[in-house]
């Protein structure tokens, strides 16, 4: 538990649980797709880039078919200065910019908007900051993720919590907001834990699983789940994950004037 307590949370690099922690990836290769449709668009914006790591991966896979303008916001200070480290020397700017707050750009600025695991999508923006004709690709959390070590911590949660995030309410909502669905992908994948030093870093930097979590807190939980990894093997779990592939409709042309 001191172990787990103890490694710095910063990015999103999840290397530490080498080894400790596995977590199946979705089957559409969300930064390999990333790194194509870079090569394609001319201005790109990454939404909630937490450390740029998978920008950063995106870019490299990109090289020099990248965009020429790419742009990144972020809204938690640690993880801004993360990402500016890592994606300067790519000459990508990060703006810091809370989450639930307006982009901070011009309408129609970007024909590429991006985002893996915004904390909660704000559709009428993204479709804002999307040039006509643009699309927004993105991997989102999906409902119920992770719950089996959720509710280890806080007990059985209400049926509306397991229905937060469903792919298609937010289908809806994306398409309220006037984007068209391309592409909407869904998959629930195994998560094995280890031992208890990887479940304490993974709820200290996923902060949201179990709010408010320390060591201290939960000690006894704690002390019983690595008993009971001990006896029993990993503690499994599963993560939800879906991908949107969706498009702003292009600027209907204008009548010509009569003559």
């Amino acid at each position: 538990m001191a172990e787990g307590a103890a490694v710095p949370t910063e990015g999103w690099d999840f290397s530490w649980f080498e080894g400790r922690a596995t977590e199946a990836r979705p089957s559409w290769g969300y930064a390999r797709s990333v790194g194509e449709r870079l090569a394609g668009a001319t201005a790109v914006l990454d939404v909630q880039t937490g450390g740029g790591e998978v920008l950063d991966f995106a870019l490299e896979a990109a090289g020099s078919r990248r965009a020429p303008l790419v742009v990144a916001t972020e809204g938690w200070e640690p993880n801004v200065a993360e990402a500016t480290r890592l994606l300067r020397p790519r000459g990508v700017p990060v703006v810091a910019s809370a989450d639930d707050a307006p982009l901070p750009f011009a309408d129609g600025a970007f024909d590429l908007v991006v985002s893996r695991h915004p904390v909660e999508p704000h559709w009428d923006e993204l479709a804002r900051v999307l040039a006509p004709g643009g699309t927004y690709f993105a991997q989102h959390v999906g409902p119920a993720s992770v719950f089996e070590l959720i509710e280890y911590f806080l007990g059985p949660l209400p049926e509306e919590n397991r229905r937060h995030r469903d792919p298609e309410r937010e289908r809806a909502d994306a398409e309220a907001a006037g984007l068209e669905v391309v592409e909407l992908r869904a998959e629930r994948l195994r998560m094995e834990f280890f031992d208890v030093g990887a479940v304490v870093h993974f709820l200290r930097k996923v902060v949201w699983m179990v709010p408010g979590f320390t060591v201290e807190a939960y000690r006894d939980r704690l002390r019983d789940l690595h008993e009971r990894i001990e006896d029993e093997g990993p503690f499994v779990a599963h993560s939800s994950r879906h991908l949107f592939d969706l498009r702003k409709p292009d600027a209907p042309s204008r009548p010509h004037a009569q003559p």
